[in-house]
């Protein structure tokens, strides 16, 4: 068997096969499919080389390195020539820049807008900026003990049902409200404080034009000597003319939360204009933002803060009830439709 012969005759047969090849070429008579059944003759698993190759073990030790030097250059030396008969019978595309006329405008980029809920967010913490107070952010997935027993709630408190909250398991949850940062804040810093928590929560309810079951809040806490209910409802007061403008309505009814007391709603007048201002405020005109009042001396004993000798108050308010008020958004379940045509117009 002399295999370096069968190389050399390889080579000869695919000279005279690629030579008729250029022919037909010339006289454009070949194309894609012929240059193609050349290359799976000499390349193919089945092929010419491949039937080479496998005759190396068969030859003495000594002989091998030649040969299979030689058969790697015919190897290379085959697809260079396929690869140059492809370019002719396949000519490349003329290039892009040739057809593109830089004298036509450009397609427009469409520019994101910003979340009607980032922007009041954003909005109420420039306020309490304003007003000396700095942000802190807690965790979403909390524990009872920061939930509900640090701030006051019973254990038979209704809130503490599951009707009501999203249990990951017997002791962690999805928070229900902001308050847990008040507990996170006091046990790390020593007052006098005044900070607002940002932030979403969680709550097991029917979703409805008014609720969802979840939402963001800013809670805001303040602990000093002295403070009293007068502090908290200017500070509000303020914050909804901030928002609002300076003829903003609003008023505080007593209501109760477990870890204020005593405790308040504050609602904002929007009107009975339309079958929407009806059904929003229930007939009233006005919309609730937020809940309110003194910290309980419990949720201070509780991080060991000495009720005697500070006082405090705390607010919580849903940003979305905001936003709705603002630009008169009649359903909130609009903010999480992810609809670009109501997100556009922010």
């Amino acid at each position: 068997m002399d295999l370096l012969a069968d190389i050399e005759q390889v080579r000869a047969e695919f000279d005279r096969r690629l030579e008729a090849v250029k022919v037909r070429t010339a006289d454009q008579n070949a194309d894609v499919e012929t240059v193609e059944q050349l290359s799976i003759a000499f390349l193919g698993r089945k092929g010419r080389l491949a039937a080479l190759f496998a005759q190396l073990g068969a030859i003495p030790t000594e002989e091998r390195p030649e040969a299979g030097r030689q058969l790697n250059q015919v190897k290379e030396y085959i697809q260079t020539a396929i690869k140059a008969a492809e370019g002719e019978v396949r000519p490349e595309k003329p290039e892009e820049e040739s057809l593109l006329d830089l004298t036509l405008p450009g397609d427009p980029i469409p520019l994101g807008t910003i979340h009607p809920v980032t922007r009041i967010e954003k909005q109420i913490k420039d306020i309490f900026l304003r007003l000396g107070f700095s942000v802190l952010y807690g965790p979403e997935v909390e524990t009872e003990f920061y939930n509900f027993e640090a701030l006051n709630f019973k254990q038979d408190h209704p809130a503490r049902d599951m009707q009501d909250t999203f249990y990951i398991s017997e002791d962690l949850l999805l928070r229900t409200h902001t308050s847990n940062n008040q507990i996170h804040a006091m046990q790390h810093m020593q007052p006098p404080l005044r900070i607002i928590m940002p932030g979403r929560v969680y709550r097991n309810e029917a979703i409805s034009a008014r609720a969802y079951c979840t939402f963001h809040q800013i809670e805001g806490l303040a602990v000093d000597r002295n403070i009293s209910m007068a502090e908290l409802k200017g500070t509000l007061q303020y914050l909804a003319r901030e928002l609002y403008g300076p003829d903003t309505r609003t008023r505080f009814r007593p209501s109760y939360f477990p870890f204020t007391e005593p405790s308040a709603e504050m609602d904002i007048y929007w009107g009975l204009e339309t079958e929407t201002d009806y059904r929003v405020t229930k007939g009233t005109g006005w919309l609730e933002i937020l809940g309110c009042g003194m910290v309980h001396p419990n949720v201070l004993r509780a991080v060991d803060v000495d009720p005697l000798e500070w006082t405090g108050y705390a607010f919580g308010m849903g940003l979305e009830r905001i936003a709705m008020l603002m630009w008169g958004i009649g359903d909130i379940r609009y903010f999480y439709e992810g609809d670009l045509r109501f997100l556009r117009q922010f």
